[in-house]
This record gives C-alpha cells, sequence and structure tokens, in this order.
C-alpha cells in the first residue's frame, strides 16, 4: 500500500529564499504524524505544497499516490486541510459556509456536520464575522472533518480553543486513527503533538532534522534526576556512569544528574552509598524538542 504521503527531494525556493530543501519524507496511512519546526522552518510551506496550493520547484510529493501537481483535483477530493489561519466569507452563517463548501465538493452527510458542531459547542446560526476566534477555529475544524477525509493536514488546529475543546480535538484525532485514517499534524502546542502523535518530523531552515517515534525520541533523551543520599554523594563515581552528560552538587546530600539512554549504571553506583531518595523527570517532547534542535544549532 503507499504512503500516505511521500516526499523525494522536495524543494521550494521564493527567489533568493530557500524555504524548504532536499525534502525526503514518508508518511505512512492510518497514523497521526506530527511535524516539527519553529516559526521559519518550513512547515507550512510544506504543507501548501501537500495541499496543491503551490508548487515546488523541485523534487515531487505524492499524497494517498496522487502527484500533488498532475493529480491535484484527486489530491484534494480526499484531503481534510485545516490553514494556519482560517478564513470565511464574513457574511455568511457557519450553516451557509459550510453548505457552500460541501457543494464544491459534490455533497456531504449533514449528519456528520451536525454532529462534529455539536461536538464543539459551535452554534452554525451565526455569521462568520461576528465568531470570536476559537469559534471561528472550530468552524475550520468541522470543515476539514465533515466529509471524513482519508487525510488530514492541520496546521495548527487548537489555536484559539479552551482546554476542553482542545481535549475534545485530541479524542477526535485519536479516532480519526482508529478509523484508519492519517493525520498530519503542526502545532506549536507540543503537549498536544505528544498527546496523540505516532511520530513525529523536526524540521530546521527547510531541512529535515529527524523522524522517529515518540517512544523512541523519549528513550535517546536526556533523563533528569535528583539522588538524595543520607551521607555526601559519591559524586566522583558518578561521573563515571554510562551515559552521564552532567552533574551538578552543591555539596548538600542530593545530587542532579542528566544522562543520555539508561539509567541503569547510575543507579547500581549509588544503590550503595545509602540513597533515601530518587526524583526523575522524564523528558516531555518539548524538552526533547529543545534538546534535539539547540544541540544541532
Amino acid at each position: 500500500m503507499d504512503a500516505a504521503i511521500r516526499t523525494e527531494g522536495l524543494s521550494k525556493n521564493y527567489r533568493s529564499h530557500r524555504a524548504l530543501r532536499e525534502l525526503n519524507l514518508e508518511v505512512p496511512r492510518g497514523v497521526v504524524f506530527g511535524y516539527l519546526g519553529p516559526n521559519g522552518a518550513g512547515k507550512t510551506t510544506t504543507i501548501r505544497i501537500l495541499a496543491g496550493l503551490i508548487s515546488p520547484t523541485t523534487g515531487s510529493a505524492t499524497v494517498l499516490g496522487n502527484d500533488v501537481v498532475d493529480r491535484c483535483e484527486d489530491v484534494q477530493r480526499h484531503l481534510g486541510y485545516l490553514p494556519g489561519e482560517f478564513v470565511g466569507y464574513p457574511d455568511l452563517t457557519g450553516a451557509q459556509y459550510l453548505r457552500y463548501l460541501a457543494n464544491l465538493r459534490g455533497g456531504v452527510d449533514w449528519s456528520e456536520v451536525d454532529r462534529l458542531a455539536k461536538r464543539f459547542e459551535l452554534d452554525l446560526g451565526k455569521r462568520f464575522k461576528t465568531l470570536s476566534h476559537g469559534n471561528k477555529q472550530k468552524l475550520g475544524i468541522v470543515q476539514a472533518f465533515m466529509h471524513r477525509p482519508e487525510l488530514l493536514i492541520l496546521d495548527e488546529p487548537t489555536s484559539g480553543l479552551d482546554p476542553i475543546m482542545q481535549r475534545e480535538f485530541l479524542a477526535l484525532l485519536r479516532e480519526t486513527r482508529a478509523d484508519g485514517r492519517t493525520v498530519f499534524l503542526s502545532s506549536h502546542i507540543l503537549s498536544d503533538v505528544e498527546a496523540v502523535a505516532d511520530t513525529v518530523a523536526i524540521l530546521r531552515s527547510g531541512e529535515l532534522v529527524i523522524t522517529q517515534s515518540v517512544e523512541a525520541l523519549r528513550q535517546q533523551a536526556l533523563r533528569r534526576l535528583e539522588l538524595t543520599f543520607s551521607d555526601p554523594p559519591p559524586v566522583d563515581q558518578l561521573k563515571r556512569a554510562a551515559g552521564v552528560q552532567e552533574i551538578n552538587w552543591d555539596g548538600g546530600g542530593t545530587v542532579q544528574v542528566e544522562v543520555a539512554g539508561s539509567t541503569a549504571e547510575l543507579l547500581r553506583i549509588a544503590a550503595p552509598h545509602q540513597i533515601i531518595n530518587v526524583v526523575s523527570h522524564e523528558a516531555d517532547l518539548e524538552a526533547i524538542f529543545l534538546d534535539y534542535y539547540t544541540a544541532r544549532s
């Protein structure tokens, strides 16, 4: 089976600026794929190419087996897309705007629209220009999901949502994956990505830094431990443990240690020295991203 998304040597230039550089990416079907990077890294450029809105300068991209340039209409027919800045016709109500989009698609099951609107507490009778930022975002979510597309490409989808609606949206992503469909998710809210993504790709200055499962990234990340001893800590011995990157000791009974990979040897060395407490600060995706990104800057 073809990948949901595949790019080969994908590049995009804007005059003298190269926004995307030789991107080789593969997104399998039936996953939530997180796409990470700071502002200006090339995430939105990638998304606009995948959605068929702009053409690459060089290289190729296929979505659900269709070339995004040669078969753009086939791509968009099976795609749910939410841009980073969702806009609608200001004088249309939410329902009117969704019916307009549904007609462009050849019709949708309106019961799905009603279900999504109810789920996100969205009043479809209000004009777009009167909606708050959060409610405009909800309307954008509904239009992306209402035709139950095989692939969803979402750029900052939780922008403006309150915590309850964010949680509801993440549940919707899990249901979409369970249904065998694919989500390509770009977000600055790394806790959201961590909560749902199977795999993440990190982009920097238009270049792919790494693609890896969230669990594998956690295993490779620096772990931060606080070890408290009843007697003076064996600092010199701890420094020699496998994976230890840094030790901070202020002369008291507690040592702060950063470890790459397994902590087994560190704890084996510490155990005979009357250790009385261990506090582990497991790396979340934000810490992993920052460690990985700054280490390569």
